[in-house]
């Protein structure tokens, strides 16, 4: 159900599946300026990926109703066009109470139970029925398999095939399997659930297609209400609306550990409390639960000198604490540039690479909520217990904005934990907007490929010059080092050779010469050029409208561009102590690999692969492959990344604790 005042939505129902005769059970409170304004319901039926059909409609008139009286009022359901037909009934609990000082209390209240919903412009402050909406109560892991006798959708007789996931507002998209109609994905994805009763999942599978609209090939859905926790499901789901069936396994696991509480109730700030978390994640435990990895726990205080949203000069603004998927949201404090929200946020951690952002946003009642200023801090750049403050920057963290916040943040984790989720895939964020064509984008990205394609020519040139003798004592020196190495080669140099120039970085690091921060000037020089350029030369104007004719073309050359990029910007950062955890990371796999390769012979080494890569599919039918190699470059992050990443200093501890393994693994 959609309810509007003066034509503005005030608040959407949550979707009741398969069902005639549907029980919301929500409360909502809402402000009402005028009573002259009837409340205007409309009923739809919800098809994802498709228009909703309307299913009727209804007013409220407020005029009508008593004050402080809770009333029961049916609502005949109507369409205008059609007002003979009979589209059943609404049935509403409603009291109409006056509004009390600027406390913005609802006036109106529906008897239905207060859901989370996918937007962030809420007019409720933080009560406990705003504060449990937001915990989920466990957590649905879904393995896309494979799919079976898709439907042909192509010309050439096969179609290329991806599935979108639905619970609620969060949103899945798989990767597309080219010419098939036997998919293999191998991906998986986690929801929140809200809900004690599991809910919907809502699947549907597209064809891919080039320059014009994605055709749709079937639809499924999975109740979780049935399916019992802690044990994984095999599915066979066969698709309505289209041919063939998906194969999916289905897990159901308890409810991470978050909550919200206030600034005088923490976990961290009772020593005994502190000394039970310090022990689960104690290096004793490193092989228990490898998916908790720690947990962190953030005080959000204040903000000061916010930017005014209102055409009062003020703002109403609330804030929103992200970590992966995991987002929590404080309460609005209403006109004030200077708000207070002592509340402390705990989240899970499941990978210790994760980036923490704050995000503050103005509410506002009749549209969505209004961008203040946001800020990201990686996990492992937080110092423990160091109150800070922030500065607030702008969406893309790509230059500041106004206003400060204060924040507090503590994170305890196990490093072996940490290691080891590093070598498996990166949780995928949920599907945001569509990427837009960018000419902005697409030509920063084409230069960060650039800078890492002139790095591998001058590179070159110098190895070239070596040959070309133009320094007599260099060419020499280079001579001598190719014969002593050529002559005494040994596979364990490989990984050797590899550690020189990370421990040649981390002296310059360690000197105060660190180069890493050149990467900011740099992009700031790229964004004031495309500035500059669009300016001044009129005819680009009319290459971006071309390049909006062809958007899939573009988006596709954008996307990868920065996949290009990113990768040699995440190398070239893991040997620059950028994210000191990694560097050290790869000490160890470096010092491990030198090790095994030296004291085992190739030909072993590679039998052992071989026979591992043959007989993995007949030890795991459901096996999601991975590259070890790729995960852990996923957690490095690219300059793009660096930028817009509030830095600190990090830890010592965790240093300290590699080196100490490194040292026992040397000794």
């Amino acid at each position: 159900g959609e309810f509007k005042i003066g034509g503005k939505e005030v608040f959407r129902s949550k979707t009741i599946n398969k069902n005639l005769n549907p029980v919301w059970d929500e409360k909502v409170s809402l402000l009402v300026d005028s009573l002259r304004e009837p409340l205007y319901v409309k009923v739809f039926d919800y098809d994802f990926g498709l228009q909703d059909d309307f299913m009727g409609s209804a007013y409220l008139y407020l005029e009508s109703l008593e004050h402080q009286r809770n009333l029961d009022v049916t609502l005949d359901l109507e369409d205008p066009q059609y007002p003979d037909h009979d589209l059943g009934t609404l049935d509403l609990a409603v009291t109409l109470s006056p509004k009390e000082g600027d406390f913005r209390e609802a006036a109106m209240l529906l008897r239905r139970s207060w859901k989370r919903s996918n937007k962030l412009h809420s007019s409720m402050r933080l009560s406990d029925v705003h504060r449990k909406a937001q915990l989920w109560r466990g957590i649905v892991s879904i393995s896309l398999i494979e799919a079976r006798d898709l439907q042909p959708m192509d010309a050439n007789g096969f179609s290329d095939p991806y599935v979108k996931f639905r619970l609620g507002h969060q949103k899945y998209k798989s990767k597309t399997i080219p010419k098939t109609l036997n998919p293999q994905w191998r991906e998986q994805f986690d929801f929140h659930l809200y809900e004690e009763q599991g809910g919907f999942i809502d699947i549907t599978v597209w064809d891919k297609d080039a320059g014009k609209k994605d055709d749709f090939m079937g639809r499924c859905s999975i109740d979780l209400s049935p399916l019992s926790k802690e044990h994984t499901h095999k599915l066979d789901v066969p698709l309505e609306e289209g041919e063939g069936m998906l194969v999916l396994l289905v897990t159901l696991t308890g409810a991470a550990a978050v909550s919200i509480s206030d600034l005088s109730v923490n976990i961290l700030d009772d020593p005994h409390e502190r000394h039970q978390i310090l022990q689960r994640y104690s290096v004793l435990r490193s092989f228990h639960n490898l998916k908790d990895v720690g947990v962190v726990q953030v005080k959000v205080i204040r903000a000061e000198r916010l930017m005014a949203a209102d055409v009062t000069g003020k703002s109403d603004p609330f804030c929103v604490v992200e970590l992966s998927n995991d987002r929590l949201q404080t309460h609005t404090v209403y006109k004030n540039l200077n708000p207070e929200w002592n509340k402390v946020f705990t989240f899970n951690v499941k990978d210790i690479h994760s980036v923490l952002e704050v995000t503050v946003y103005d509410e506002d009642r009749d549209r969505s909520a209004d961008f203040l200023g946001k800020v990201a801090i990686p996990l492992l750049n937080i110092q423990n217990g160091e109150r800070k403050a922030y500065a607030l920057k702008s969406k893309e963290l790509t230059g500041p904005t106004k206003g400060v916040i204060f924040l507090e943040i503590d994170v305890i984790f196990n490093a072996v934990k940490a290691g080891l989720r590093t070598l498996i895939p990166i949780e995928q964020k949920y599907i945001e907007d569509e990427p837009r064509v960018s000419k902005q984008l697409l030509l920063q990205n084409f230069n960060r490929v650039r800078r890492c394609i002139l790095f591998l020519i001058n590179a070159g040139c110098y190895i070239n010059s070596c040959f070309e003798w133009h320094s007599p004592q260099r060419s020499i020196c280079a001579f001598l080092l190719f014969v002593l190495v050529v002559w005494n080669f040994e596979l364990y140099m490989i990984p050797l050779a590899l550690l020189l120039p990370l421990a040649w970085n981390y002296i310059l690091v360690a000197s105060g010469k660190d180069t890493r921060q050149d990467v900011v000037s740099d992009l700031q020089e790229d964004e004031d050029e495309d500035y500059d350029k669009d300016d001044k030369d009129p005819e680009r104007k009319g290459f971006i409208n071309k390049l909006y004719a062809i958007q899939d073309v573009c988006i596709s050359v954008q996307n990868a561009l920065d996949e290009v990029a990113s990768y040699g910007e995440r190398i070239k950062n893991t040997f620059n102590w950028t994210v000191p955890f990694l560097s050290w990371l790869a000490i160890v796999a470096l010092c491990v690999a030198t090790v095994l390769i030296y004291y085992i012979p190739l030909r072993y080494i590679v039998l052992a692969w071989g026979v591992n890569k043959f007989t993995k599919k007949l030890r795991d039918p459901y096996n999601i492959d991975n590259n070890e190699l790729l995960d852990f470059l996923s957690r490095v992050p690219s300059d793009i990344q660096v930028v817009g990443h509030a830095h600190t200093h990090s830890p010592r501890t965790l240093e300290l604790l590699l080196l100490l393994l490194l040292l026992l693994l040397m000794g």
